[in-house]
């Protein structure tokens, strides 16, 4: 029997694997960075190993170093988790030589479903329906790969998933750019650097089976996941059931997964992805290992899939066949990612992260009060899953709950997905993946308050930091912030919100009137808690204040407010062409040097940060005058890498 098993993974997939462990009354260790070192994973195993670094490669995918520290602690097992080691068959390998419990798949298998060509070719010798595809190293040109299969085709890494190492061509123009970048990207991400071309699908819906597998030869399917809801290839939203399947067609994509899973003789967890469309399926790839969204099928099974994986993993048999789908599940991943900035990542530090407690809801979360997130690693920070009897109830609760957490810190893509749970579209179950290129990411992922309501949270701010003020006074502390004998003027505070500066002029003891709202009344107001009297209802807020960052949270959702001082230092210049680092990260390709003329939109630096690349380009049109950074430098969030001085018209 297994006793102690050590998570080779971090964050959120970590704590959750500690979790079931704990209730199997089996001991953890968990492995963690330098950059790790004070996030919760490091402290909620019984045992922890510092693995020292910040780059994946020297930490989480350091497999002499992970090995090194199952043997000093006594580990007799390794759960990889997702991403990192999990679906390296090499590591697989070393981990059953050294004697260990491997809580995965075979070698074989991760082999066989780890290259996205060779599944291909074996799943089809299945009967498996799969996408036309070829491989451009074995064709004279790229143009003639693509126009046999005709465009629109898809760059894909043939060794990883997670949308790295994808791109979409639509022309001869941009195709090899994009086999170049989807090459980099991958050999970063997964160390193999090998791509293909695959017909890309104009509206397809992205569904994916769970498959189980013992070592007696059962394999059963535990159904579907929908998992169309997505930004730059990676999901964000993931149901379960899907709304587009009838039992007819969940029977049949049910049946062909299983034949994956048995053709490579699988045992354990693992998910066979399909494209649907018009009435057809297409299989896509094959995860051999736990999935980001597996909390969806736990909510409507009942199951646990990491108890599932050890039992297994310990040579205990299925049951004959899966259990019904009880209700439906929704998950919402939570990244720290600007969406209005093309999704890119942002590092920081969070003050609070705390989410309503309410039946049905369950966060997985890989971050706490004082986590930061790291540039090295992926910005997803938690995953929020709402189950119910019916998938309308389990949209509202999962929308109410992400307005209501308590989010304070770095930039999330929290309004994003509030309005996608809320949008009509996906109400009525209408969704494919390209549903954010249909509709406008600046209007789904602008805050939650419009300006009006911004301006009432202001307010809750400027009484509760009057409120925190008298708590501090040196004198007539009993005295009720803002009395007056008799009211001359509305007292003055300002703020600078997402819709621009808020002048509040209020009062604590009488009605007074908000432009663009109407009367206003303060009800009660404390350092930490306001109540407000907007026309004839009742608004409660939570007032938070991090030096001059004030964070007001309510029903309707949260505002960031930053104090605009009474005297305020005269503003910098903005210094007009100079191309800034949008975050910390390592330039991989500088495109320009001293003297170029370039375009405005032109790509002149690369980057990599968050295991994604990241491309920067000329603010306008005009000549380089300085080149500030090369290939390979580690370059600080703001520092200028080229300035370009712009063309006189």
């Amino acid at each position: 029997m297994i006793s102690k098993v050590l998570v080779a993974n971090r964050g959120e997939i970590a704590r959750r694997i500690f979790r079931t462990c704990r209730e199997m009354g089996i001991a953890t260790v968990a492995i963690f960075s330098d950059a790790d070192a004070g996030e919760p994973h490091a402290h909620e195993a019984e045992e922890a190993v510092l693995l020292p670094g910040t780059a994946p490669s020297d930490t989480y995918l350091n497999v002499p170093g992970v090995l090194a520290a199952a043997k000093e602690t006594g580990a007799d097992a390794i759960h990889p988790g997702y991403g990192f080691l999990s679906e390296n068959a090499a590591f697989a390998r070393e981990v059953i030589a050294a004697g260990l419990t491997w809580i995965g798949p075979s070698p074989e298998s991760i082999e066989l479903m780890g290259s996205k060509l060779e599944s291909k070719r074996l799943l089809e010798e299945a009967g498996v329906p799969t996408l036309p595809s070829v491989n451009p190293d074995g064709i004279s040109t790229l143009g003639s790969a693509a126009m046999a299969l005709g465009y629109p085709v898809l760059v894909k890494a043939s060794a990883g998933g997670g949308g790295k190492g994808m791109r979409i061509v639509e022309s001869d123009a941009g195709l090899a750019d994009a086999v170049e970048s989807a090459r980099r990207e991958a050999a970063g991400a997964f160390g193999d650097d090998t791509v293909f071309l695959e017909k890309y699908l104009t509206a397809p819906r992205h569904i994916e089976i769970q498959v189980f597998g013992d070592s007696e030869g059962r394999v059963i399917s535990l159904h579907e996941r929908e998992c169309s809801i997505q930004r730059r290839h990676q999901k964000i939203i993931e149901e379960a059931p899907s709304t587009a399947l009838d039992a007819a067609t969940r029977t049949a994509m049910s049946e062909a997964a299983v034949a994956a899973a048995r053709a490579v003789a699988y045992v354990g967890a693992g998910t066979v992805e399909f494209l649907y469309q018009d009435g057809s399926f297409y299989f896509l790839e094959m995860n051999t290992r736990l999935q980001v969204e597996h909390p969806v099928t736990e909510m409507i099974t009942g199951l646990d899939l990491v108890r599932l994986q050890i039992e297994i993993a310990d040579g205990m048999p299925l049951a004959d066949k899966g259990p019904r789908i009880e209700g439906h599940a929704i998950e919402a991943r939570l990244y720290a990612e600007d969406p209005l900035n093309d999704y890119l990542p942002v590092t920081g530090e969070f003050h609070h992260f705390e989410f309503p407690d309410l039946e049905g809801l369950r966060v997985d979360a890989g971050v706490a009060k004082g986590s930061r997130v790291s540039v090295h690693y992926d910005p997803m920070i938690a995953k929020v899953i709402a189950h119910a009897p019916t998938r309308a109830v389990a949209a509202a609760l999962l929308s109410s709950a992400l307005r209501q957490a308590r989010v304070h810190g770095s930039t999330t893509n929290r309004a994003l997905l509030v309005r996608i749970l809320e949008h009509p579209e996906f109400l009525s179950g209408e969704t494919d993946t390209h549903f954010l290129q249909r509709n406008q990411v600046a209007e789904l992922g602008a805050p939650l308050l419009d300006e009006p309501g911004e301006r009432v949270a202001a307010v809750a701010a400027a009484v509760s930091d009057q409120a925190h003020e008298r708590t501090s006074a040196r004198v007539l502390r009993s005295i009720p912030p803002g009395w007056r004998n008799s009211l001359s003027q509305l007292q003055q505070r300002r703020y600078v919100g997402h819709h621009g500066e808020h002048h509040i002029g209020y009062s604590l003891t009488a009605p007074f009137t908000l432009e663009g709202v109407g009367t206003v009344t303060v009800d009660e107001a404390t350092p930490t808690t306001v109540r407000l009297r907007v026309g004839d209802h009742d608004q409660d807020f939570e007032v938070a204040r991090y030096d001059d960052l004030r964070f007001v949270d309510s029903r309707d959702g949260p505002a960031r407010l930053e104090v605009v001082p009474r005297f305020p230092s005269r503003d910098a210049e903005d210094d007009v062409g100079s191309l800034h680092a949008p975050m910390p990260g390592r330039v991989s390709r500088v495109g320009v040097a001293i003297g170029d003329a370039v375009q405005d939109g032109q790509v002149l630096v690369v980057m990599e940060a968050m295991k994604m690349e990241h491309t920067l380009r000329a603010p306008h049109s005009g000549q380089v005058t300085s080149v500030l950074c090369a290939a390979g430098d580690q370059v600080e969030s703001g520092e200028v890498l080229v300035v370009v001085e712009e063309t006189a018209s």
